[in-house]
């Protein structure tokens, strides 16, 4: 398969690159393990998230809720906010705010037994809906007297996880979230009446169209505050199980653009909130932590198309998750599992990683995109393009010439993430899958895991600078194109030793 595309002065094509808006996590207090802040380190080096969304801010693992009462003493409750302060301030260490996302319930402030996960998530309303609005005005106020009232207002802050999903919402009942909703917000508003607040924060599905236009519907009619609109994106299909892992396969990224340019048109149905953002607070392929594709480099390749396209339908998105240190179906024991992460357990960069520190570094006016590529013209004057090749059941290579409106002495810096160049998962594979690597082994991994890089010089036409690639399937490559200065040291002829 072979495609030409040729840029010229003055081209220009629709490109809203949102990729560095927002990146998730697994529950909060996973952040106090080293692993995963060593992990967050090593993505944020790469791809420079902004915002971070994580599960479970009111959970009992996060201590925030306190209560002590008989037989020792009367009734009294109190809020302890030791961990969440070590958790936000490991994320601003890192450079990343919070998004946050208001949720689970803690357990002495529900009456129902539904949990949710082996950490027991408590998935249920509150008893005692002044109790539920105290913890939030009182976990915003020392927020804001920690960090000041400025910085917080600009945390976006979510309502809840997925409350169409039985699992996250008991009964999925919709009536019940929309109070939900009310009684947060307004508890919200009376701390920080400048904080953004949104909802409902679906999943996809049937009926989860239909759960957003009840949401905006709600707020119109009981006039609450609405500042965004919140909703989930995953690609995956009916699945199958083999033991803990789950497989399925994967619909075309259009179709999920497809479905949230439904949301998008629905938000916009309403004159009253025409034009309202609307945040994928969380997307992947599949929606399962033990999920192989995750680990793969076809993984990566439909990132790559989807990046392209997300900033049309959305005003952020935030993928999930950035790293393995995550718990939801059990602690994994390999340092492979299909985890969400873009990065493996033991500091392994996945492929997917590449896919987003490209996008996330892909600056400049746009000038070319397809299904294939999208590339800018950055304000440097140089030229910076991300290639892709996705792949199903059936893989050809791609071969790719770009013609760039260059002259002059030029090098094409190339990045290439490819199945046999940059496959940690393989080479773990043919390991014999160890389940504890040595430092031997790890290293290699680690080492794997990077991309193939190499300098070509590009071919001079009279159209500009061209550049060929081939991409094998489901490849993913950075090309960079910058003019050449040479300044060589007088008798250095390294061509002397080479052929």
């Amino acid at each position: 398969m072979r495609r030409k595309y040729v840029i010229h002065e003055g081209d220009t094509a629709a490109f809203r690159n949102l990729t560095d808006y927002s990146v998730g996590t697994g529950r909060l207090d996973l952040a106090l393990h080293k692993e995963y802040q060593e992990q967050l380190a090593a993505v944020q080096k790469e791809c420079h998230f902004r915002h971070i969304r994580g599960h479970g801010l009111f959970s009992d693992q996060m201590g925030i809720y306190q209560e002590w009462g008989p037989p020792f003493a009367e009734k009294e409750q109190w809020y302890c906010f030791t961990y969440l302060d070590r958790v936000i301030d490991a994320w601003l260490e890192n450079g990343i705010e919070p998004f946050l996302e208001l949720g689970f319930m803690p357990e002495k402030l529900t009456e129902s037994t539904q949990t949710l996960f082996y950490w027991k998530a408590h998935t249920v309303p509150p008893k005692d809906p002044a109790e539920w609005q105290r913890l939030v005005k009182e976990t915003l106020k020392h927020l804001t007297h920690r960090y000041g009232k400025e910085r917080v207002e600009t945390w976006p802050c979510e309502i809840w996880n997925e409350p169409n999903l039985r699992g996250f919402w008991e009964n999925a009942d919709k009536p019940k979230y929309l109070e939900l909703y009310r009684i947060t917000v307004q508890a919200v508003k009376e701390v920080l009446p400048g904080m953004l607040v949104g909802g409902p924060a679906i999943c996809g599905g049937e009926g989860s169209q239909q759960w957003i236009s009840d949401f905006l519907a709600f707020c119109r009619d009981e006039k609450l505050p609405v500042d965004f609109v919140t909703r989930h994106a995953y690609l995956g299909q009916p699945p199958e199980h083999k033991s803990r892992y789950l497989y399925h396969g994967m619909n075309d990224p259009e179709v999920l653009i497809a479905e949230m340019q439904e949301s998008r048109n629905i938000i916009d149905s309403f004159p009253e909130f025409r034009g309202m953002p609307m945040y994928i607070t969380e997307f992947n392929t599949s929606y399962h932590p033990f999920c192989p594709i995750h680990d793969t480099n076809r993984n990566a390749a439909i990132c790559a198309a989807l990046l392209a396209r997300l900033g049309d339908v959305a005003d952020g998105y935030s993928y999930w998750t950035f790293g393995d240190v995550f718990e939801e179906q059990g602690i994994p024991n390999r340092p492979f599992h299909g985890g969400f992460g873009m990065m493996a357990n033991g500091l392994i960069p996945k492929p997917t990683l590449w896919t987003f520190a490209f996008f996330a570094n892909l600056k400049g006016a746009c000038v070319l995109k397809n299904e294939h590529a999208v590339a800018v013209r950055r304000e440097d004057g140089g030229y910076e393009a991300v290639l892709w090749n996705l792949c199903g059941k059936e893989k050809e290579a791609l071969k790719i010439s770009l013609t760039l409106p260059v002259a002059g002495d030029s090098a094409a810096m190339i990045e290439m993430v490819d199945e046999e160049c940059c496959n940690p998962l393989a080479c773990w594979h043919r390991m014999g899958e160890p389940a504890d690597l040595t430092e031997e082994q790890l290293a290699f991994l680690r080492a794997a895991g990077q991309p193939a890089r190499k300098v070509i010089v590009p071919e001079e036409t009279e159209n500009g600078t061209k550049v060929d690639l081939t991409l094998a399937p489901n490849a993913v490559a950075r090309v960079r194109l910058v003019p050449v200065n040479r300044s060589s040291d007088p008798g250095y002829d390294y061509s002397w030793y080479c052929d």
